[in-house]
Parts: C-alpha cells; sequence; structure tokens
C-alpha cells in the first residue's frame, strides 16, 4: 500500500521530470476542475500558456498534449506501430470493451480489417436506397416547420435523422423517430444515451431485444454477420479510409500523404491480411459503436453546417445555385453523383473546421519512446487536440471566420495535412468517414433543394457549446425554414 503523501502527490511529477509543462495540479483530482465546463476551450488555453508540447493531469493520469503537426505525423502514421492503441477508459464494461474505438493491438488490428471492407465505396452504393428513405422522411417534417413559420430546434431534427439512419442502415429497421417517438428502438437508444459515459452499460441486446433475431437485409450488421465466415480482409496499409491507400475516392482525400509516410507507415506494418474471425461479442460490440460514434456526430455536423449558411446566406446562395445546377443532370442523390459538389464540400469541410465533432482524441503511451525529440512516458496519455489545431493561426488566417474557399484543391495542397483532422488520420482513423459523408451530403442537397434556412431573433450568435465528449450546441440551434419556389 503507497504511502498516501507518495499516493497522492508523486504521479504529478510525471510531465515535469520529461521538461514537459502543465498547469499546476491538485492532489489526487490533478486539473480536472479546470474542465467543468467542457474541454474544448480550455485545452486550447493549456496550449496557449504552456506550449506546443503541454500537458495536464485527468485525475492522476498524465496527458501529453502534442499540438504540432509533424510531430503528429510521426505518432499518427510514421511510428504508428509505437501508438497503435486509443485511450484506455477505465471502468468501461461490454459492449463498449468489444467496440473497435476500445479495442486493442492484434484484436483491434483483426476486427479492423474484417470491418473496412463493409465501408467501401461499393458497399455504400448499396445504402443510398436506406438513407434515401430517412431523407425523405427529414422533408416532411422540415416541411411542416417551414408551413408553421415558426423557429425550431433543427438540431433535434437532424438528431431525428441520423437516428433514423442508423435504424436503417445498421439494424434493418424503420423508423420515422420524429413522428413515433414511441417506437421501441427510439425509447431503447435514448434509454442508451441517458447513461453516462463512464458508466456500466447493460448488454446491448438487453437494450435492443427485438434485435437478436437473425437480420438478412444488405445492413451493416448483416455485413459484419456475414464477415464471420467471408475471406475478404484488408491489411494494415488499407485502414485509413481517408488516404488513397485505403481505397479513397481519389477526387476528395481528406489528409494526402506523402509517399515517404506511406512508405514508413507500410514498413511498420504486417503488410499480410490478418486472419479472419469475429466473435458474437465482437459484432454486439460493433453494433454499439454504430450508435455511439453514429448518432450525435452526423447530427452535429449538419446542424452546424446549417447554423453556418444560414447566418452566411450569400455562402447558402452559392450552394443553392450548385444544388439546382445538380438537379438539371441527375434525378437524385448517390454516392458516386454527390462527388460532383465541389462548393457544398468546401462548406461542409470548413464546419467541421470550425466545430468539429471529435475536437480531442488520444493514444496510450504503451512504452518510453522519443518522437521529434521528445521523451513520452510509458503509462501517459498522448492526446490530439484538433479543435486547437483547426483554430491555429499558423495555418488558418482569420480563424474564426467562415471561409469555404480554405478547402480549394490548392489551398489544400498547400497546407499541412495534420493541422485538419476531423476524422482522424491514419490506421486509426473514423472507420464510418465514408458513410458520415454520404448521410450528410444526401440531406443537404435534398434540403437546399426544396429549403432556405433563415436566421432569426432565437438565432444564438454566436452559439453556446457543449464539449464533454463531443463538440456540439449546449441549447440547441434556433432557425426558420422557407420553401423555396424552384
Amino acid at each position: 500500500m503507497p504511502l498516501w503523501p507518495e499516493y497522492s502527490v508523486y504521479p504529478f511529477s510525471v510531465l515535469s521530470r520529461c521538461g514537459i509543462k502543465h498547469p499546476k495540479p491538485v492532489p489526487f483530482l490533478g486539473n480536472i476542475f479546470m474542465f467543468r465546463q467542457g474541454f474544448f476551450k480550455p485545452i486550447s488555453d493549456i496550449i496557449k500558456t504552456h506550449g506546443r508540447v503541454c500537458g495536464y493531469y485527468l485525475g492522476r493520469r498524465p496527458v501529453v498534449v502534442v499540438a504540432d503537426p509533424d510531430m503528429l505525423r510521426q505518432v499518427m502514421v510514421r511510428d504508428f506501430s509505437s501508438f497503435p492503441n486509443r485511450m484506455t477508459i477505465r471502468f468501461a464494461s461490454k459492449p463498449m470493451t468489444d467496440c473497435l474505438l476500445m479495442l486493442r493491438n492484434e484484436r483491434w488490428k483483426r476486427v479492423r480489417s474484417i470491418l473496412t471492407p463493409s465501408f467501401s465505396a461499393a458497399k455504400m452504393k448499396e445504402m443510398v436506397p436506406l438513407i434515401n428513405t430517412a431523407t425523405d422522411a427529414l422533408m416532411n417534417n422540415l416541411n411542416v416547420y417551414a408551413e408553421s413559420g415558426e423557429a425550431f430546434d433543427i438540431h433535434k431534427c437532424f438528431g431525428c435523422f441520423t437516428m433514423d439512419v442508423i435504424a436503417s442502415v445498421a439494424f434493418a429497421t424503420q423508423v420515422d423517430s420524429q413522428n413515433n417517438p414511441d417506437d421501441p428502438f427510439v425509447r431503447h437508444a435514448q434509454m442508451f444515451f441517458s447513461f453516462s459515459f463512464f458508466r456500466p452499460i447493460m448488454l446491448f441486446f438487453i437494450t435492443f431485444p427485438f434485435m437478436a433475431a437473425p437480420l438478412r437485409r444488405r445492413d451493416f450488421l448483416q455485413l459484419m454477420l456475414d464477415a464471420r465466415t467471408s475471406k475478404e480482409g484488408v491489411s494494415l496499409e488499407h485502414f485509413d479510409t481517408a488516404n488513397a491507400a485505403g481505397e479513397l475516392d481519389h477526387k476528395n482525400p481528406q489528409a494526402p500523404l506523402s509517399a515517404s509516410d506511406q512508405d514508413a507507415w507500410q514498413e511498420s506494418s504486417a503488410r499480410r491480411p490478418q486472419k479472419k474471425m469475429i466473435t458474437e461479442d465482437e459484432i454486439v460490440g460493433q453494433a454499439f459503436v454504430f450508435l455511439l460514434a453514429g448518432y450525435e456526430t452526423s447530427s452535429n455536423t449538419l446542424a452546424f453546417t446549417c447554423y453556418l449558411l444560414a447566418i452566411h446566406p450569400e455562402c447558402q446562395r452559392k450552394v443553392q445555385e450548385e444544388v439546382d445546377d445538380f438537379f438539371t443532370r441527375h434525378d437524385s442523390p448517390n454516392y458516386t453523383n454527390v462527388q460532383e459538389l465541389k462548393y457544398l464540400d468546401m462548406v461542409i469541410s470548413e464546419a467541421l473546421r470550425l466545430y468539429p465533432p471529435g475536437f480531442r482524441f488520444a493514444r496510450d503511451i504503451d512504452k518510453d519512446c522519443v518522437v521529434n525529440g521528445q521523451f513520452l512516458p510509458k503509462g501517459a496519455t498522448l492526446e490530439i487536440p484538433a479543435g486547437f489545431l483547426h483554430y491555429d493561426p499558423e495555418h488558418w488566417p482569420e480563424p474564426e471566420k467562415f471561409i469555404p474557399e480554405r478547402f480549394t484543391p490548392e489551398a489544400k495542397a498547400g497546407r499541412h495535412p495534420f493541422v485538419y483532422l476531423p476524422f482522424g488520420a491514419g490506421p486509426r482513423n473514423c472507420v464510418g468517414m465514408r458513410l458520415a459523408q454520404l448521410e450528410i451530403k444526401m440531406a443537404l442537397v435534398r434540403l437546399f433543394r426544396g429549403f432556405s434556412i433563415v436566421a432569426c431573433s432565437e438565432t444564438k450568435v454566436p452559439l453556446e457549446l457543449k464539449s464533454s465528449s463531443t463538440l456540439g450546441p449546449k441549447n440547441g440551434i434556433f432557425v426558420k425554414i422557407q420553401r423555396r419556389d424552384c
């Protein structure tokens, strides 16, 4: 049993011994009180005060914050094998411990190898009719608000839409969560989200008892069940869905890597496809992560994008002109043709810069190591502050302003790829990136074809944000909506 003073104070010397500056911690609790109102602003304040490699203590756990893009390239790609695991969440229980976010080392690599083909371009094309059905319900609901002429919370509206998409594409369940709040899927999902992130969670099939029957529609749960016997799998260099090595849509890379990056990454990995098998518990875990990662992040992005276009009507008109032109060539959006919407893509990218739902993510430091001359101690957590990087004035002039033209091909080519990380980077980036982009674009194309979003007296400028886990609006996003004559 450690001595009381040693237990309460000694861990707080770790960062100082490594030459990493940090705010003064409180015994036992570290710097946790800095984050009572969320993490988004305090993390940026720590970096501005203590430098691009700094730290803090989350309880007794030392956290090294790295806001240097060259170091992040090393951590996330070139030296990935030294940082393969996301931060360990203590007290997590099933199904959370079996989801892709929590799996570690070879088990993560095996499951990611099996899941990655489920998010290929070919599989996305199969999901288009399901997303279109959910979008039909969204348009009907928006039409009611247009007829009323009253302000409404569009964030809540998009939450219902993304719930409908997840129910359909992941679980083969058709719901209209806005009009049917008592639907079993909706009720159980809302109960599920009422739990604290760190609290033990009931087994997934107790929460969703009607999901226990075999499902045969081409949804993601079925694709995972199929994967148990399939021989399809990919090796590590294909895990990055934002990189050309990972069967990317080449017209829209998010964080292109140099040839030397790809070579270093591939040399650090076993290039042979991973041995196939996924257990029932792991299937349940991935179903859990669909709900956890796909619901709030996409609804937040949709709502933030509409908010920004409401307060920048000149940009909204450009989106509508592009959308009108799109419908002269196509009857409806799909995975292939939405790639034509270059300005809409820039608008969404800029919304994700200003309001990244995943504004911070972390890796465990499993062994003592040195990155770009900085010693990183075993047992600490390395935090990647995407929220700070997205506002870094060294890379983003006038960072507070909404300027979609930051994401022209020329502008992206001239910028360091690791200062924009809405989906992460490297092998452990967001596996569902393609699906998120697809549902966001399909919804916005239909929305701006039929409607205009209008700021009103209830629209808060600037927005109040919450940032305990993901970045989202604290009290909704209230706007008005008008039907277009077209």
